[in-house]
């Protein structure tokens, strides 16, 4: 029987492509598994309603995500996604119920608002020389003070008693409430569709066109981009505003499920969507931050929360073991790759 051959990397050629193997397809195997797994020990988990329960408990957090991939892309990162979701809940429930505003111009609002936050990010992180994570933390701690001042930190309900004692006469469109309650052929929830159309755009503009390639370039060798002739600050910037844009859809397909404006309906999104996006640099082992990775890893969270939710595990042990995959996920993929 032949030897296996010597590579260039130092071991036999067997080794090096079981490690390529483990390297692009282990985190996939990993998930395959944990499906099994709870399949096995809670048949009620691989049942199509629990499926779609799944895909509906990640379509926020997996918007935020694909939008804090465009600031991972050009090596930065958002803190501020879930603070401007949060704050798209409260304007768009004040803009209809106590201004008495339609969906439409109450939706356009919060789309503006979210890429007048980008827009600040990019210009305090580009043209201050702040550091990316300072600017996104100053600015997720601003705006979760802003978003309690119109409603003087009150949840914001039909019928609710404004300070002056008058009663809120505005009410939630039916049209703005089916984006988060409605379902598709009475099957497919609206926020699985919008999450999936996001997903598909992201991939085409990173993946397919000359702004996602000079994307990648200036996360990869901002100088060397420079020198190319791409307006590098002028990409940086977008990529915030686009990232706080698609936390305001986030935000607004949140109101609409719920809806009521709670003043604590953006708490987690920050940790989850961030993590989908960290995750997804282990997917095929890419290594850097992809459209379809974050999905997956998206994906991958909500599978290990309603897994450790359907065998009755205590929630407070599941902070600690979502952190622990992200960790032991990222230290699989770069360390493999770096030896290999």
């Amino acid at each position: 029987m032949p030897e296996p051959t010597k590579t260039e990397k130092g071991g036999t050629s067997t080794n090096w492509d079981a490690k390529q193997f483990a390297i692009r397809y282990g985190f996939l195997i990993v998930m395959a598994a944990l499906y099994l797994m709870f399949s096995i020990l809670e048949p009620a988990f691989l049942t199509w309603s629990n499926q779609f329960s799944i895909l509906l408990g990640i379509a926020i957090y997996g918007i935020l995500a694909l939008g804090v991939t465009f600031t991972l892309v050009v090596d930065g990162l958002d803190l501020s996604i879930g603070s401007v979701a949060a704050l798209s809940v409260m304007i768009s429930s004040y803009c209809m119920v106590v201004l008495e505003q339609g969906a439409v111009i109450s939706v356009i609002i919060c789309l503006l608002l979210g890429a007048l936050v980008g827009l600040l990010n990019g210009l305090l992180i580009v043209k201050m020389k702040i550091p990316d994570l300072l600017t996104t933390l100053g600015m997720m701690f601003l705006i979760q003070g802003l978003q309690l001042i119109p409603s003087a930190g009150r949840t914001i309900s039909e019928g609710m008693l404004m300070e002056d004692g008058e009663e809120a006469l505005g009410f939630f469109d039916p049209s703005f409430l089916y984006l988060g309650q409605g379902r598709l052929f009475g099957v497919i929830p609206i926020p699985v569709i919008v999450m999936l159309v996001i997903a598909l755009l992201v991939y085409i503009v990173l993946d397919h066109t000359r702004w996602g390639r000079v994307m990648y370039a200036i996360g990869g060798n901002p100088e060397a981009t420079r020198l190319a002739g791409a307006p590098v600050n002028l990409y940086r910037i977008m990529a915030y505003v686009i990232s706080g844009t698609i936390a305001s859809i986030g935000g607004v397909l949140l109101v609409a499920r719920v809806g009521v404006g709670d003043i604590t309906s953006g708490t987690g999104l920050l940790l989850d969507a961030v993590g989908a996006a960290l995750i997804g640099f282990a997917v095929f082992g890419v290594r850097r931050p992809n459209p379809f990775g974050t999905l997956v890893g998206a994906i991958f969270i909500g599978v290990l929360l309603s897994g450790l939710t359907m065998l009755s595990l205590p929630y407070y042990t599941q902070d600690f073991i979502k952190g622990g995959v992200l960790v032991l996920s990222l230290m699989f993929t770069f360390a493999l790759a770096k030896r290999s």
